[in-house]
């Protein structure tokens, strides 16, 4: 039974670092990264289809992203996604393909985007001790409920520990390389 806790803990551990490294991928850093285009829908013939999907999206050098439509009738659709999604740049189209010229970002944006991003990490440090307050308090009801003995319980939650204190570290440092980026001038 308490197996199933673990499994369960460690299933949402994962879920929330992956949505953090997702939410940091949305993070414009001065560098060109087709992740920054992830979650732009287009209106494609009446129905929500995200960018990915209708286009290949290059990066033909480290300050440009170039969106080649598969159907050159939507480029003026994707245009206006990509205005819509208000990602701070202005696309330019030369009638066949996208090109989306990243700025350099200040030293002043840069801090910003540096305070965000700590905040992005605090959050989901934040969904990881939740987390494992949860299978805590599941595994004390199951000791009270006598599926687990009270050594059985102690090493769970010690497992339950390791796992959240893991899990933290991996939060710290997926957010320093994220800061080391941003800093990178």
């Amino acid at each position: 039974m308490s197996i199933d806790v673990q499994a369960v803990l460690s299933d949402k551990i994962t879920k929330s670092i992956s949505v953090l490294k997702e939410n940091l991928n949305t993070v414009r850093a001065g560098r060109a990264n087709p992740a920054l285009l992830d979650k732009i829908t287009v209106d494609y013939y009446g129905s929500p289809t995200p960018l990915k999907n209708i286009a290949n999206i290059s990066v033909p050098d480290p300050r440009t992203l170039m969106i080649s439509p598969f159907d050159p009738k939507s480029i003026a659709d994707i245009e206006k996604a990509i205005n819509v999604a208000n990602i701070g740049i202005n696309p330019a189209n030369d009638g066949k393909v996208i090109r989306l010229v990243i700025p350099q970002v200040t030293e002043e944006r840069r801090k910003e985007l540096t305070k965000l991003v700590k905040k992005m990490g605090e959050d989901s440090k934040v969904a990881v001790r939740n987390e494992r307050r949860e299978a805590n308090e599941i595994l004390k009801k199951m000791e009270k409920a006598t599926e687990l003995t009270e050594d059985d319980l102690k090493q769970e939650l010690d497992e339950v520990q390791k796992k959240a204190d893991k899990a933290t570290k991996d939060i710290d440092d997926i957010v320093a390389a994220k800061e080391k980026e941003i800093l990178e001038v």
